[in-house]
């Protein structure tokens, strides 16, 4: 069984982790996210759940208007080939959430470290990010230094490159 937003609070509790958490109505896409979310403080993002063609899997988390020039992102990461976005099993099996809810706090549930994390540069800039906690009628704030520390604390040390803007489409 996926971990519960209860469960993810707790590890977040147990890592000394500061969280805050608004509840909503369910939130499937960027559009619907900025209309309903009200005044939550901090950078709002998007997470694109991406497999290459040899079947690697990349979490990349954004802020929700970044420009991310897919076609050539996979050059930027090291990846095998371009990318496609995982399928919804998949995303269900590792992440443990749906699509709509996808989150860089599903690492929770990806035991065995299938799925890398990327963040991008540009939203690592701001003091305090927002994701769902597992569930997209929630909105959870972290500050983000802290969520480095979650994701390594999961076996999910990310990477921090720019993947949207100027210089994302240059090979690293």
């Amino acid at each position: 069984m996926p971990a519960t937003p209860d469960q993810l609070f707790a590890k977040l509790d147990a890592l000394g982790i500061a969280h805050t958490t608004v509840k909503h109505p369910p939130l499937f896409t960027v559009e619907q996210s900025q209309a309903l979310r009200g005044k939550i403080p901090g950078g709002h993002t998007k997470n694109l759940f991406l497999r290459d063609k040899k079947s690697a899997l990349f979490l990349v988390v954004a802020l929700e208007d970044a420009a991310i020039e897919l076609k050539n992102l996979h050059r930027r990461l090291g990846a095998n080939g371009r990318f496609s976005f995982g399928a919804a099993d998949l995303l269900r099996e590792l992440l443990g959430v749906e699509p709509g809810a996808v989150t860089p706090f599903g690492a929770l549930n990806d035991t065995a470290g299938r799925v890398q994390v990327v963040l991008d540069a540009a939203m690592m800039e701001h003091t305090i990010l927002n994701y769902h906690p597992l569930d997209n009628r929630m909105t959870t704030s972290i500050a983000r230094d802290d969520l480095v520390k979650f994701l390594e604390a999961t076996g999910h040390p990310p990477r921090i490159v720019p993947v949207s803007g100027p210089g994302a489409a240059e090979p690293q």
